[in-house]
């Protein structure tokens, strides 16, 4: 159970890494010049529908790290 909780905290703290790595920043500096291109050329609907998605992924990751936190927290008690 406790094996289990591990790897489950592993995937999603690697999916936290990956999906804030992934989105663009306020400042937008070098990635947005590039995407700026993309989107004048994609249409200004796919920027933001990337961008909401790398958001709900992180919330989704960051939820699940919490809860596989707290579970190995009281596991080890």
């Amino acid at each position: 159970m406790r094996m289990a909780f591990m790897v489950l905290q592993v995937i999603a703290s690697l999916i936290l890494i990956i999906s804030i790595l992934l989105q663009s920043g306020k400042s937008a500096g070098l990635s947005g010049s590039i995407a700026g291109g993309a989107e004048q050329l994609l249409g200004k609907q796919k920027g933001r529908g990337y961008d909401a998605m790398l958001s709900k992924v992180t919330k989704i990751g960051a939820i699940a790290f919490i809860i596989c936190s707290l579970v190995l927290v009281y596991l080890q008690g």
